[in-house]
């Protein structure tokens, strides 16, 4: 990994500083690129309340081999692990390796190691189209992003990702009003109940699944199980589009008391290595994605990069779940979380 992070901070030099400790200090207000807008503290927010949940050190019990795998939206996974939807090599990441290149390592590369990776969206068309040509690579092992379009856009772009072979759809609702996709005079726009049941309905009907990413109350997350949303990801796009927005580890609680077990929950915001995985669990996600280290992972050392990456993710999960006595993802919960 330290040979793919030299490799990944030559690449994406001016756009990202692979920060040892990747917290959007260096790179606030970097939009275009991978900072946080405005102050960069809604970014910040999602690193510090994750450092700010502590846990409980077990050690007398029998979980010697924890299992990690699990399932979610009826994907096998090895480990509660997505990879997140994110695009723009050119002006997000310097350019170094192309778009269709990024797509590949990501999908191809969760594939590979029994997690699944997620492609995005947004201007111009070879972010969509690469991330649908990995996704029929990996034989429909993906899940595509659609940006919240008006119009017929929206719906011209779900046609073109049913053809990919995929079983979930997701929207990203999150990037209205994207700095990134305003400058380009392509704006997104929030969408209403009515328009997400018809667009839901519609992926329904394929026989297919619908996750809605960027919700961050309880009371969004309730109607999103109303309109009939299958998951949601508690998310606040990365920091990138709402300046002093709260860390997600801080309204994971207060959203999985009001909706677990009527959506599944799963959460971005901060996550880097295995024990935020595990502490994000704890608070009551079901799963989580991860984006800026994967990002890095994929243009460090492409597919083999990912490969790496996720299994450093998951032998640092194994040793969090052995040292706070989790035999399994359904025994994590609460009781691991210290409290003062």
């Amino acid at each position: 990994m330290k040979e793919i992070r030299e490799k990944a901070r030559e690449l994406m030099k001016g756009y990202c500083r692979v920060c040892k400790i990747c917290d959007g200090r260096a790179c606030a207000g970097e939009v275009p690129g991978m900072g946080g807008l405005g102050t960069g503290s809604a970014f910040r927010n999602n690193v510090t309340a994750l450092a700010d949940v502590t846990l409980n050190m077990r050690l007398l019990h029998n979980a010697i081999q924890p299992d990690t795998s699990t399932s979610v939206l009826g994907i096998p996974l090895s480990m509660p692990v997505m990879a997140a939807p994110i695009g723009g090599i050119s002006f997000n990441m310097g350019g170094g390796i192309s778009e269709e290149d990024y797509a590949e390592a990501i999908v191809c590369g969760c594939r590979d190691k029994g997690v699944i990776g997620c492609t995005g969206d947004g201007v111009p068309p070879m972010i969509h189209e690469s991330g649908f040509a990995a996704i029929r690579k990996a034989e429909g092992h993906g899940i595509p992003f659609i940006k919240p379009w008006d119009g017929s856009e929206m719906v011209e772009k779900l046609e073109k990702a049913r053809e990919t072979g995929c079983s979930i759809f997701g929207m990203d609702v999150d990037a209205a009003g994207l700095i990134t996709l305003r400058q380009m005079g392509r704006p997104v726009t929030p969408k209403t109940p009515d328009e997400l049941a018809a667009i839901i309905e519609r992926i329904h009907s394929w026989g297919a699944k619908f996750i809605l990413k960027g919700v961050m109350t309880p009371d969004e997350a309730l109607l999103a199980a109303e309109v009939g949303a299958d998951a949601i990801v508690i998310s606040n796009h990365g920091g990138r589009v709402l300046d002093h927005a709260p860390g997600t580890a801080k309204v994971v609680p207060g959203i999985a008391d009001a909706a677990k077990g009527r959506i599944r929950l799963l959460v971005d915001g901060g996550i880097r290595d295995g024990v935020d995985v595990l502490k994000m669990l704890a608070l009551g996600a079901d799963a989580v994605m991860i984006g800026r280290p994967f990002s890095i992972a994929a243009l460090g050392g492409l597919r083999e990069g990912v490969g790496a990456y996720i299994d450093t993710l998951k032998a640092q999960l194994v040793q969090a779940m052995v040292l706070t006595g989790c035999n399994d993802i359904a025994s994590i919960d609460k009781r691991i979380l210290h409290e003062d």
